[in-house]
């Protein structure tokens, strides 16, 4: 074997020792750098001590008849049937095929009533004196509703208060000294932002499971913003808390998104915000009072925006107002787009019912709404939200049109309302569609709708519609604002070259 020489054996000591010092440097950076990476994630054990005792364990029974002897759901006659006919003793039965059979149906005395699981669910402690914040969907209809603490004591609770269009209930326990839970800010949770919950999903209790904020404001009903995370939320999650890593519950776990009926990473809760405001009044009165002013809408399209002149989507488009409501009393119009209530911009159409249902019936607010091309302010006096009141369809015969005008273009014939049909209609102008051609039929218009306005114009009769149309630009789309039944929407005409 070749040797090195003294000098090339000192170079590959100092090449050794060079190596050495710096596996010897870099060891303890790695092993920095890996530490770093550890602590970057988080630790989720200080918060399950902290906020696991407030969180509970909620199980609903409810009360049927049972039916002792009966063969497990079995009439008499069924059981002896199968007695006589198959020589298959009934369970009620001794194991004889002559055993007697019971009495009449007639001289039975009623069968008890029996408690039975009904379903399983979580939820949180709000206050030491044992109110318990759940979801309206697992104590609604119980009969009788247990509640278990991570302590494992139970107590049976009393519905203090459901709300069903928000899913947000409250029961009460008779306990003191219970660990409440901390309401956090939902306005400081952002996007990413890790968060945890606490349930029983399947039953299986005081199950932690981790994630992140996937989205806010997301739009699933008609007074609740949800937040979107990808925490694992299956059934018996229902009712718990969603917690931020402060400690704090920052919303109720409430909904999944699933086609197996299991989680497959989209789960929503019920804001704290939301939940505590309809906490307080369910707290006080036992019910939600919700504010309304009778109207039926829509979102503004980008299209429909640019075509009427708003410039961008935003509001809420009016098409339907239910007589005599507020929005009616007001002077709302169908075709009206509502930008504002009491200056709070309405971005999308879904931030309208939430505005008015968070107003107190009787207060005065003011509306800006975007007509015809203008901003308007009205002011209207909020009602109490109640059923919705359905439509009767008018018997009266239709009188037939005065005349009738064909617009080139358009593929419209269109003819003047009659008296009767406008107070059917309980609308003071606009021009019946007699015939629809291309290109209004791609436009959605059919032969009977009215036809209110063309291109921000109002129409109260033939003639009117067909100067309105002259006045157009050919070359773009054509606003058009109808009513059918009792809707009123906007649809865009495309005119033939």
């Amino acid at each position: 074997m070749k040797q090195l020489s003294f000098k090339s054996q000192g170079v590959a000591l100092a090449l050794f020792v060079s190596m050495g010092l710096m596996a010897t440097v870099l060891t303890p950076v790695v092993a920095l750098a890996q530490q770093t990476i550890v602590k970057g994630l988080p630790d989720f054990t200080e918060l399950v001590e902290q906020v696991g005792p407030s969180v509970v364990n909620i199980r609903t029974l409810e009360k049927v008849r049972s039916q002792p002897g009966n063969g497990g759901g079995m009439d008499e006659e069924t059981q002896e049937l199968f007695r006589r006919f198959f020589g298959i003793p009934m369970p009620n039965t001794p194991n004889n095929p002559n055993a007697p059979r019971q009495a009449p149906r007639q001289g039975r005395t009623p069968a008890p009533e029996e408690s039975q699981p009904r379903g399983v669910g979580s939820g949180f402690i709000l206050t030491s004196d044992g109110l318990i914040m759940t979801n309206a969907h697992v104590v609604d209809g119980a009969d009788e509703v247990l509640v278990t603490l991570t302590d494992k004591r139970e107590f049976k609770a009393k519905i203090i208060g459901v709300d069903k269009r928000s899913d947000v209930a409250v029961v009460k326990i008779q306990a003191t000294g219970l660990p409440a839970v901390k309401v956090g800010d939902v306005s400081r949770l952002k996007v990413g932002e890790w968060v945890m919950a606490i349930g029983s999903p399947f039953g299986l209790d005081n199950t932690v499971t981790a994630g992140i904020v996937s989205a806010k404001q997301r739009d699933t009903g008609d007074y609740l913003p949800l937040i979107q995370t990808d925490v694992a939320i299956n059934p018996g999650n229902s009712g718990g808390p969603l917690i931020n890593m402060r400690g704090e519950v920052v919303g109720i776990n409430s909904q999944i998104y699933s086609r197996s009926g299991g989680f497959m990473g989209i789960s929503f809760s019920i804001p704290m915000d939301e939940a505590m405001r309809v906490s307080e009044q369910l707290r006080a009165t036992g019910r939600v009072t919700r504010g309304r002013i009778g109207v039926q809408i829509e979102p503004v399209t980008k299209e429909l925006a640019e075509s009427i002149g708003l410039g961008k989507a935003q509001g809420a488009l009016v098409n339907r107002i239910e007589p005599g409501a507020p929005a009616d009393k007001a002077g709302l119009e169908a075709g009206d787009v509502i930008l504002k209530i009491d200056g709070k911009p309405i971005e999308k159409s879904s931030d309208l019912p939430r505005l008015v249902g968070n107003t107190k019936p009787g207060t005065k607010s003011n509306l800006t709404i975007f007509r015809r091309g203008a901003s308007k302010e009205l002011s209207i006096v909020i009602a109490e939200l109640e059923p919705e009141k359905v439509a009767k369809p008018s018997s009266e015969p239709e009188e037939k049109p005065k005349s009738a005008n064909s617009v080139q273009g358009l593929g419209l014939m269109v003819a003047d309302l009659t008296d009767a049909q406008k107070a059917d209609l309980k609308i003071k102008g606009g021009v019946r569609v007699e015939s629809v051609m291309e290109p209004a039929i791609k436009a959605g218009l059919r032969e009977g709708d009215v036809i209110l306005a063309v291109g921000n114009i109002e129409v109260t009769q033939a003639k009117d519609f067909t100067v309105a149309i002259g006045k157009l630009d050919k070359s773009k789309p054509v606003s058009v604002l109808f009513k059918r039944g009792e809707l009123t929407r906007y649809t865009l005409v495309r005119p033939n070259s």
